[in-house]
């Protein structure tokens, strides 16, 4: 087999296929059943132009009979007349006549034996074609009762092809239902640990620190108004007791680095002094 001869083949085959997935036998039935009827009509018109033709052959041969019953009148007149010579012509015109009138018995009988075979066939295929009406109506019913089975049954165990682009389409929802859902999660926390707020405030690290600073600072105070309020003598023994222990730490100090940490403090402090100084100085500015 050639390579155009098999891929002739596989292309056949495949248009097969397809088809045969595409075919509706109830369609398929009706559509055959009118193709013999359409043969059963060709049959009838057949007939008919048969009949036609033999009914002009037997009016043509009912003509020559009569031109034959002529002759033979002439040929009799001519010979009480003593004209033997146009009785010869009539009886010569005579026999043509018979002629021509066994010719066409022959072909009359010819289309009638035609005409009889056909009005049998055509019997025979009418018959058929009853026959072939009543298994198409039967094949049918059958088939639309198995189709309505087998979508019921499809239906009911989810098997048929709407049913699996059904359940696709559930997959697809409830992936992006999970995918908000997580989205949604996400969001709230990172807005509970303030990711949020870090992003759509103008605010930087040290703006944040100070800010921390300041409320740490305000928690100490109401914390020492609360201490305060609580008792003061407790406070003033701590006072007391912390001056000491400063006192006692004080004496402990060598005069020497008590000299190179208050110089060193007072480098720092005067650096610091500095640059608050150009600061002012750029808010006045």
């Amino acid at each position: 087999m050639g390579i155009l001869s098999r891929a002739s083949y596989i292309i056949r085959s495949k248009l097969n296929a397809v088809l045969n997935r595409a075919e509706d036998p109830s369609q398929t039935l009706d559509y055959s059943y009118e193709q013999l009827r359409d043969q059963l009509q060709d049959v009838k018109q057949g007939i008919a132009d048969l009949t036609t033709q033999k009914k002009r052959l037997e009016i043509q041969k009912r003509r020559l009979e009569q031109n034959v019953e002529k002759h033979n009148d002439q040929a009799r007149e001519a010979v009480r007349q003593d004209r033997e010579d146009l009785a010869r012509k009539a009886l010569e015109k005579k026999k043509q006549k018979m002629n021509q009138i066994e010719q066409l018995e022959t072909q009359i009988s010819s289309l009638q034996q035609q005409q009889d075979r056909l009005v049998q066939q055509k019997d025979t295929l009418q018959s058929r074609i009853e026959e072939f009406r009543t298994k198409k109506e039967t094949m049918k019913a059958r088939y639309e009762a198995a189709e309505a089975s087998t979508k019921v049954s499809e239906a009911m165990t989810g098997a048929g092809e709407e049913f699996e682009d059904v359940g696709r389409a559930i997959e697809r929802a409830e992936e992006r239902t999970e995918d908000m859902e997580a989205r949604a999660q996400a969001m709230d926390e990172l807005q509970e640990s303030g990711a949020f707020e870090d992003v759509l405030s103008d605010k930087d690290d040290i703006d944040r620190e100070l800010e921390a600073l300041s409320n740490d600072s305000e928690v100490d105070a109401e914390l020492e108004t609360l201490k305060s309020e609580m008792g003061k003598g407790s406070s003033e023994s701590e006072k007391a007791a912390t001056e000491s222990e400063t006192a006692a730490d004080a004496a402990d100090v060598d005069p020497a680095d008590v000299e190179d940490v208050d110089v060193d403090a007072e480098i720092e402090q005067s650096e610091v002094d500095a640059e608050l100084e150009e600061l002012k100085e750029e808010e006045t500015n």
